[in-house]
C-alpha cells in the first residue's frame, strides 16, 4: 500500500468523523419532535433510497454470492447497524449523554483488542500508547476539563446497553475488513441500511410509545432538514467513508479516527451557538497528536533503518 493510498484513507476517515460528529447536535435538535426509533427509521430509509438510486445510476449489479456469504453479510450488518444504534439510542434513555460519550470513546481500544484477540497477537506498544493519548484528549473534551466527574461515573443499565452498542460497532469494524474483499462497498452498505430499516421498524411495532407515521406527518421543515442530513451525510456518506477507510488502513488503525467524532461534535455545536472552551481545543490537539504518534514513530524507525543501511553500504 503506497503513501498516497494511506493519505487518501486518512482524509476519508476524517470526513467520516466530521459527518458523524455533526449528527449529534443535529440529531439532538430532531429528537425534540420525533422519537429516537422514528429518527432511525428515517435515517436508514433515506440511506437505502439514496444507495439504490446511486447503484442504478452507476449500473452496479447485485453481487453473486453464496447463501452462506449473504447470511454472513446480513448478520454483520444487523450487528453493526441495528445493534449499534439500538444500544446507543435506547441506552441514552436510561443514562446521561456524558456517560454514553465516554463509553463510545472506548471503541478504538475495543476494536484493537478484538483484532488482537481474534488474530492471537498482542497489540503493539505504539498502538496502545496512541490509544491512551487519544482517549485522554477525548475525556478532556467530554468533561470540559472537570476530570473529577469521572470519580462519580456509574455503570447503570443504560451504560450497559451503550457498552453493548459500542461492542457491536467494534465487531462490525473488524469484520468489515474481510467482507469488503468479496463484496462491493455499495452493496454491503445497502445491505446494512435495509437491515437497519427492517430491524428498527420491527422494534417500533412492538413499542407502544412510538408512532412513526403520526410523528412524520407532524414534523417541521427544520427537523426534516435534520433528518435528510443524518440520512444522506451521516449515514450514506459516513458508512461508505468508514468502510473504505477500514479496507485501506485496517480496523485497528481506522478505529483511532473514531476519537474525532466527539471532537467534531463539539466543533459543530459551536456553530449552533454553544461555546467551545480552551480546554476543548486542548483536547482536540491531544487527539490529533495521539493519531499522529504511530506514524511519527514509524517514520523515525524507517529513517533510522535507511541510515543504518547507508552506513553499511559505505
Amino acid at each position: 500500500m503506497n503513501r498516497s493510498t494511506n493519505t487518501n484513507a486518512v482524509w476519508l476517515l476524517l470526513l467520516c468523523a466530521v459527518f458523524w460528529g455533526a449528527c449529534f447536535p443535529v440529531g439532538k435538535h430532531a429528537l425534540g419532535e420525533v422519537h429516537a426509533l422514528t429518527l432511525m427509521i428515517w435515517r436508514f430509509t433515506i440511506a437505502s433510497i439514496c444507495l439504490l438510486g446511486y447503484a442504478k445510476w452507476k449500473h452496479i449489479a447485485i453481487p453473486i454470492l453464496t447463501p452462506k456469504q449473504w447470511a454472513y453479510a446480513i448478520s454483520i450488518s444487523i450487528v453493526g447497524v441495528s445493534g449499534f444504534n439500538l444500544g446507543v439510542f435506547t441506552g441514552l434513555a436510561h443514562t446521561n449523554a456524558s456517560n454514553g460519550a465516554l463509553i463510545m470513546a472506548l471503541s478504538p481500544l475495543a476494536t484493537s483488542l478484538i483484532s488482537s484477540l481474534l488474530q492471537l497477537k498482542l497489540p503493539t506498544r505504539s498502538t496502545m500508547f496512541s490509544l491512551a493519548v487519544c482517549l485522554s484528549g477525548v475525556l478532556i473534551v467530554l468533561t470540559n476539563g472537570e476530570l473529577e466527574r469521572l470519580l462519580s461515573f456509574e455503570f447503570n443499565q443504560g451504560d450497559q446497553m451503550i457498552f453493548l452498542g459500542m461492542l457491536c460497532w467494534s465487531v462490525y469494524t473488524y469484520l468489515t475488513q474481510s467482507i469488503s474483499l468479496w463484496m462491493p462497498i455499495i452493496a454491503f452498505t445497502l445491505v446494512g441500511m435495509v437491515s437497519g430499516v427492517a430491524v428498527i421498524s420491527l422494534v417500533a411495532v412492538f413499542s407502544t410509545d412510538v408512532h412513526p407515521l403520526q410523528e412524520s406527518l407532524a414534523i417541521s421543515q427544520s427537523v426534516l432538514a435534520d433528518l435528510l442530513f443524518i440520512g444522506v451525510f451521516g449515514t450514506v456518506g459516513g458508512y461508505l467513508l468508514w468502510i473504505s477507510g477500514v479496507k485501506q488502513l485496517g480496523a485497528a488503525n481506522a478505529s483511532l479516527f473514531f476519537n474525532f467524532v466527539p471532537v467534531f461534535a463539539a466543533l459543530t455545536a459551536f456553530f449552533y451557538g454553544q461555546h467551545v472552551t480552551e480546554l476543548q481545543l486542548l483536547g482536540i490537539a491531544i487527539v490529533i497528536t495521539g493519531l499522529l504518534l504511530p506514524r511519527i514513530a514509524k517514520w523515525q524507525q524507517q529513517r533510522f533503518a535507511n541510515g543504518q543501511k547507508a552506513n553499511t553500504v559505505v
